[in-house]
């Protein structure tokens, strides 16, 4: 009888491991694309109306030039960060400062404003650190339990979550044109206090989805690695010493340059003079339904670095043809055809953009498998550092002006990508 018992107390630890082990990487996949659609339905949204809600003193534009200067600055730390917290952590902590920048918005001054923007540059840089992380080791651990290939599965769960991104543009935009309506003066808005109660709702529900998340790679270390500032800015830099970093930075610089076009210049420039502030919601949305589209399909065409050259080529030919559009020919005009050109705009820039953010994403988590949270953490100075340059610039210079900065970017990232994926293949021929 005692034998029986040990046995039976030497199978327990057997029988109880199946209660405890973890989700399954592809469901905290779904779980963490969710979580940030609630999160960034609303943030996205707010940030569109930064440059035609918040006027006065260009306090949207400025606030938004802060907070991306800020998310520059601390994304140089955000890698041993989310190391020391672990991606989980990391994504619950900083999903705070998009709660504190809603609550900024409902009473919009300098003193409310400035700050929320400061800490939101630092919850930001952890966050997109965090979340490239967490979704790269949860690709490559489902392929390697499920024997598939690592290109294609990280393709698929990056085209899913992107995807799902790019959609919250037309979810929370479409909250937008809902809730906000023109002023009697042509000038203001109402209903926009209501619309961010409504954006802080949503960012609640996020938050609780993040906390459900399993945790994945969390050492919760403090190992000697960072323990110097020495050690950390070793650590920062080393991803500058290979070339293939180097390569891919100019598209990570230009996926920054056309996002901060999307919000600070398209809608005020293009969006506004046509359809009114009420108006950008409308275009926005269709702007983030294309990039959805086309951020899905394109992941689950997503096999290795040769698709995702074509599928970036793709998308940047079709920027380039809005672009030229409206270098050489885009006026604003009236009627049907005036109200449409600013929504056609919108789904074709939405388009290239679901194409290209999807690849990169993709194509620098395969590149990087090794030293994820760096490669994501640069991918955010350079990204960020691009967009804060673009709301600082915006207010000085002109539309034409503006669009072709765009253009010489998009040639110069485009071909840099291009020569990446000649010596990568090179390199792969001599290994072979």
């Amino acid at each position: 009888m005692d034998a029986l018992r040990d046995e039976e107390d030497a199978a327990a630890p057997l029988v109880a491991a199946p209660v405890a082990s973890r989700r399954s990487p592809a469901a905290d996949a779904h779980i963490l694309s969710a979580a940030f659609l609630f999160v960034f339905s609303a943030y996205g949204a707010a940030q569109n109306l930064e440059s035609t809600v918040n006027t006065k003193g260009d306090l949207g534009t400025v606030s938004l030039g802060i907070l991306y200067t800020s998310f520059t600055l601390f994304s140089v730390v955000a890698s041993p960060v989310v190391t020391r917290l672990g991606p989980k952590r990391a994504l619950v902590v900083g999903s705070s400062g998009y709660v504190l920048f809603i609550l900024a918005n409902i009473v919009p001054t300098w003193y409310t404003m400035v700050p929320a923007s400061l800490y939101l540059g630092f919850c930001a840089s952890i966050i997109w650190v965090g979340q490239g992380t967490y979704l790269t080791s949860a690709a490559l651990g489902h392929a390697r339990d499920n024997n598939l290939p690592e290109g294609r599965t990280l393709g698929n769960f990056t085209g899913e979550f992107w995807g799902i991104m790019a959609s919250t543009q037309a979810i929370g935009n479409l909250l937008s044109l809902a809730l906000l309506r023109n002023g009697k003066d042509g000038g203001s808005v109402t209903g926009k206090n209501l619309l961010f109660v409504v954006f802080l709702g949503c960012m609640i529900v996020g938050i609780v989805l993040m906390c459900l998340l399993s945790k994945r790679e969390e050492k919760g270390h403090n190992d000697s690695l960072h323990s110097s500032f020495g050690a950390m800015l070793k650590y920062i830099v080393a991803p500058l010493k290979d070339r293939r970093m180097l390569l891919i930075i100019p598209l990570m610089v230009y996926t920054g340059l056309q996002h901060a076009f999307v919000w600070a210049v398209f809608t005020k420039s293009i969006v506004t003079p046509v359809l009114g502030i009420s108006g950008v919601g409308g275009a926005m949305a269709i702007y983030g339904a294309a990039g959805a589209v086309c951020a899905l399909v394109t992941g689950y065409l997503t096999s290795g670095l040769y698709s995702a050259t074509l599928i970036v080529s793709t998308g940047a030919t079709v920027q380039a043809v809005v672009l030229f559009w409206l270098l050489l020919f885009y006026s604003p005009m009236g009627g049907v055809l005036g109200a449409v050109a600013p929504l056609l705009i919108g789904a074709l820039w939405g388009a290239g953009d679901g194409m290209m953010n999807t690849e990169l994403n993709a194509v620098v988590g395969l590149l990087f498998e090794d030293a994820k949270e760096a490669s994501f953490a640069q991918f955010k100075v350079w990204e960020c550092g691009a967009v804060a340059v673009i709301f600082f610039l915006s207010p000085h210079i002109t539309l034409q002006a503006m669009l072709i900065l765009m253009t010489v970017a998009l040639f110069i990232s485009f071909g840099a990508f291009m020569l990446l994926t000649f010596v990568v293949e090179k390199s792969s021929a001599v290994k072979s």
